[in-house]
This record gives C-alpha cells, sequence and structure tokens, in this order.
C-alpha cells in the first residue's frame, strides 16, 4: 500500500529523531563533537535509504 511504512522502517526513523535529540543536546551542553554528527547523518542516511527501498 503506498505511503505504509513497516515496523522496522517506523523503528529507525524514531531512533533517527531521538538521535538528532541526543546529539543536539549534547552539543549545547558540552560543545561540538563531530564524529556524534556523523555518525548522526550516516544514521539518517540509512533510515533514507530504508524508506526508498521498502518493498
Amino acid at each position: 500500500m503506498p505511503g505504509s511504512t513497516n515496523g522496522s522502517t517506523k523503528a529507525m526513523g524514531a531512533l533517527t529523531i531521538g538521535g538528532l535529540v541526543v546529539v543536539s543536546a549534547y552539543t549545547v551542553a558540552l560543545g561540538s563533537n563531530g564524529w556524534l554528527w556523523f555518525g548522526w547523518v550516516v544514521l539518517g542516511l540509512l533510515t533514507v535509504a530504508m524508506i526508498l527501498t521498502k518493498p
């Protein structure tokens, strides 16, 4: 069905949004860490790939 996503894609999306919140809070509290942002970008790209390749 168009527009529907499976449970693992929804979970990955939630993890990506949660990761953004955590990385942003860390940056505000302790300063920027490039590795955390790099990890979040990789997670975001994996999430986008899962959405685009859903069955």
